[in-house]
């Protein structure tokens, strides 16, 4: 094709396309002649070349610099007429590049080698690229395009040599997408398999009773995984169509059951929380109602009765509870605190009471033991008058002193129990008759003892001896008994 003149300020096209890959000292007045035509049969897929990896390189480190083919190596290469016309010389092959008017034969050649250079430049930008790591689906394009820049061969250099290093490229990128592939199947399977963890755990929650579900904490690990779910969703690979559907169709139903369930238990709790209060507001009017009340002992009784009725209620929100709870304990206090007043000043009133008491029980404590019992109950009917005449005393102390006093009574009819026993004609006759009979009975074991020593019998005399000294100790036992009872 044909180029016609730019203005002074700006360079032709092609010129402008060699530059990046000529040496500074292979600049010609080719290049800088504004007026210059070239005629060159390259077509339009060397600047899709550089398109396709300018993309690449826009993103990326600025593409590599190549040594400039020497022009004397380049010659070997071409054949040049007088009139500009170039010829690549590829083998058995010849191919018309281009015309380069008005140019010496080495500007014209220089024009087509730095075409070559710049293939050469964009294949070691194609190498940087899948060094860094640039995606498969751009290389391929610009793999796509070199291909077609070097079969059609409009420029000038080892041709051989190019496609050599441009088939290596195809083995380069074959591996690199291999490799893209495997890292991209352990990514999915990575993502998947977070995805197939943040299901399992939302299941997990709705799946779990409403009575034994941690609600505070669940609802907030069920927005967590919620984002969780959207960050991966937005920063790993894409899944299958039909894997992420059926994924996000489980999520989403395990969350819209985690929601109806929660919905369901705490508008029930909220039933259950209006009934509670309705129930424990009667209550407190009732313990309102006693609050008043001077009936002490019947009015204490019904207050542990309501409280029974308190502790069987349901149970409210805790807050209500809480509330509820307050006033009912308010409505006791008030009857409770008139109470303990009330006792505090008959405490005061029966405090001499308890002086006196207290001096009727030092008083009885000196008349025990009790050795004169006619003389021991005339003292003690004595004290309970002056203690019945002394009064009450306060609630705290009645248990003390009736324990006192009822000690002393009981000292009483333990003496008289003792005196009696020793007394009762019918005990002294048992006991003499027990004593006799045990007499006889010992009278014979000693016959036997004495048979057994005589026969020189071991086992006889040891079982007459054994059964002699228990009956002699039996003899002892009554024979004091019967000396208490003279």
């Amino acid at each position: 094709m044909t180029h016609q003149p730019q203005s002074d300020d700006q360079q032709t096209p092609d010129a402008e396309q060699a530059t990046p890959a000529a040496a500074p000292q292979q600049t010609s007045p080719a290049q800088d002649a504004p007026e210059q035509v070239v005629q060159d049969q390259t077509p339009a897929a060397q600047a899709d070349l550089a398109d396709a990896l300018g993309s690449i390189e826009s993103v990326e480190a600025p593409a590599p610099s190549v040594e400039p083919t020497p022009l004397g190596e380049a010659a070997a290469f071409a054949r040049v007429s007088e009139d500009g016309h170039v010829t690549l010389l590829d083998g058995a092959d010849e191919v018309a590049v281009g015309q380069v008017p008005d140019a010496t034969e080495q500007d014209a050649l220089a024009y087509f080698v730095r075409k070559y250079d710049d293939v050469r430049a964009q294949m070691a930008l194609f190498e940087q690229r899948i060094a860094a790591g640039a995606p498969s689906s751009e290389l391929g394009k610009a793999l796509g395009q070199m291909t077609a820049a070097v079969t059609e061969r409009h420029m000038v250099g080892d041709m051989p040599a190019l496609r050599t290093r441009l088939a290596a490229l195809e083995t380069l990128l074959g591996d690199y997408r291999a490799a893209e592939a495997e890292r991209r199947q352990a990514a999915q399977a990575e993502q998947l398999a977070t995805r197939e963890a943040i299901v399992t755990e939302a299941e997990k929650f709705a799946a779990t009773p409403a009575e034994r579900m941690p609600w505070k904490q669940a609802s907030a690990r069920m927005t967590e995984l919620f984002d969780e779910w959207k960050t991966a969703q937005k920063a790993g690979p894409r899944l299958s169509k039909s894997v992420e559907d059926g994924l996000w169709k489980r999520f989403r139903g395990a969350r819209t059951q985690f929601d109806k369930t929660r919905r369901a238990h705490f508008s029930q709790l909220d039933a259950r929380s209006a009934e509670a209060k309705q129930v424990k507001e009667r209550l407190i009017a009732r313990a309102e109602e006693l609050s008043s009340s001077t009936d002490w002992g019947v009015t204490a009784g019904k207050y542990r009765d309501l409280m029974d009725e308190w502790k069987r209620a349901p149970r409210a929100s805790r807050k209500e509870d809480d509330a509820l709870w307050a006033r009912f304990r308010a409505a006791q206090d008030v009857f409770f605190a008139a109470r303990k007043a009330e006792n505090a000043a008959v405490d005061r009133e029966f405090g001499e009471n308890l002086k006196v008491k207290e001096q009727i029980l030092a008083d009885g404590q000196k008349l025990l033991p009790f050795t004169d019992l006619k003389a021991g109950r005339k003292a003690l009917n004595e004290l309970r008058g002056r203690w019945e005449d002394a009064g009450k005393v306060p609630r705290g102390d009645i248990r003390r002193m009736e324990d006192g006093f009822r000690k002393l009574e009981d000292a009483l009819k333990q003496a008289e129990n003792e005196h009696w026993r020793r007394t009762d004609p019918e005990t002294k006759a048992r006991t003499n008759s027990a004593l006799t009979q045990l007499e006889e009975t010992i009278a014979g074991l000693e016959a036997d003892l004495a048979e057994a020593q005589a026969a020189g019998d071991q086992k006889r005399i040891a079982t007459a001896q054994e059964a002699l000294d228990a009956r002699l100790q039996w003899k002892q036992a009554l024979e004091a008994s019967a000396s208490e009872l003279r």
